[in-house]
Formats: structure tokens, C-alpha cells, sequence
């Protein structure tokens, strides 16, 4: 489905970063950022533009070699690792920053992928997290139509309760991503701290 809905020339989601990201970026320790499900790569560029090593993974070979043209373009480099996130291992303490811009999982998959997450970050590491909430689903602005990938605020943290939250909110913004992040949304930003 991925590989399909990248198959165009356009950016669907757009070229500019993330605006939650682009806020909060300049607090990850200046080092090895993972973004997960980076698509055609806006956020991992916009990430390796401020001076970080980024790699990107993403289920579609489609949406990472657009993320490498992206990164050509702004004339950076990325590392990309096409992997389905219910294969993929990350790896522990080896990372700064880890980056989940509208990554929806359901339920199983957060409880293999969260912990590991925790685990994967250094100590003072960053895990950076826009979603959107259930309330998302009076609105046809995107996003999936399933509750299950849509988790409310409390069990967010609950499910990555060992982070310190410095952001944990709902709240309604405009969006201007593309073709498919396009109008009011409901969402859940989140800027959690692992603890030295």
C-alpha cells in the first residue's frame, strides 16, 4: 500500500519537516537520530541538515529512494533501511534521538516495538513523538480510521512510562503536510527524556 501511494513524483506528505519536530529538534544530543517510518524522508533530511547522523527506516523502497533524492537535493546524506518495524530491531543504547512523526502501530506492534525504543535510546536520549489522537476521527484532514492505531494520551505514556515527559499534550492544530496532512487535526505531541 505504501510503495503504491509514493509511487508519484510529488511529495505527498510534502518536502518541509515536521513544525513539532522543527520546535524541539535543537534539544537532541548532537549525534545518531533513528526516525521511524520516515516515508520520503522530509523529517530524516531536515534532521541530517542540523548537523545529525539520521537514519531512516521505512517499510517502502518507494517512499526511501525518494527520502535519498530528498537528502541529494539539500545536499546531505542519510543512512535508509527498508524494514517493517515488526522485523526490525533497534538497536539498544545506541542512539540520541529517536523520531516517530505520525508512525500509527497498533497495539501488538506498540508493545514490541515501545520497549525497545526505551531501550534503544542512550541515557539523556530524546524519543520525539507527533500522532494523531482519537479525536482525529471526526475530522478528514488524514490519518488512519482505526481506533486501535489512534491511542489516547494515557496510554502512550503508559505504554513508554520509563521516559521523562518534558511535552506530553493533545492538542487541535492546522496542518500543512502535503496532500495527505491537510487542515484541522487533532493530535498528540510528545517529548519524552531517558533518564541518565
Amino acid at each position: 500500500m505504501w510503495d503504491e501511494r509514493f509511487d508519484t513524483p510529488e511529495y505527498i506528505y510534502g518536502t518541509q519537516p515536521n513544525d513539532f519536530l522543527v520546535s524541539v529538534a535543537d534539544q537532541i544530543p548532537l549525534s545518531k537520530v533513528l526516525c521511524l517510518a520516515d516515508g520520503e524522508g522530509r523529517n530524516g533530511v531536515y534532521l541530517a541538515s542540523l548537523g545529525y547522523d539520521v537514519t531512516a527506516v521505512d517499510q517502502s523502497a518507494v517512499g526511501l529512494a525518494k527520502a535519498q533524492k530528498l537528502a541529494i537535493a539539500k545536499q546531505v546524506s542519510i543512512t535508509t533501511i527498508q524494514a517493517n518495524l515488526a522485523d526490525f530491531v533497534i538497536e539498544p543504547e545506541a542512539w540520541d534521538g529517536i523520531v516517530s512523526i505520525y508512525c500509527h502501530l497498533p497495539s501488538p506492534l506498540r508493545n514490541k516495538v515501545y520497549p525497545q525504543i526505551i531501550m534503544g535510546l542512550k541515557p539523556n536520549g530524546l524519543f520525539i513523538f507527533e500522532g494523531f489522537a482519537p479525536e482525529q476521527l471526526q475530522y478528514n484532514t488524514g490519518g488512519p480510521k482505526d481506533l486501535d492505531l489512534l491511542p489516547e494520551l494515557a496510554i502512550l505514556k503508559r505504554e513508554l512510562n520509563s521516559l521523562n515527559w518534558e511535552i506530553s499534550q493533545e492538542i487541535e492544530r492546522e496542518l500543512s503536510e502535503g496532500r495527505y496532512h491537510n487542515g484541522k487535526a487533532a493530535v498528540i505531541q510528545m517529548l519524552g527524556r531517558k533518564q541518565v
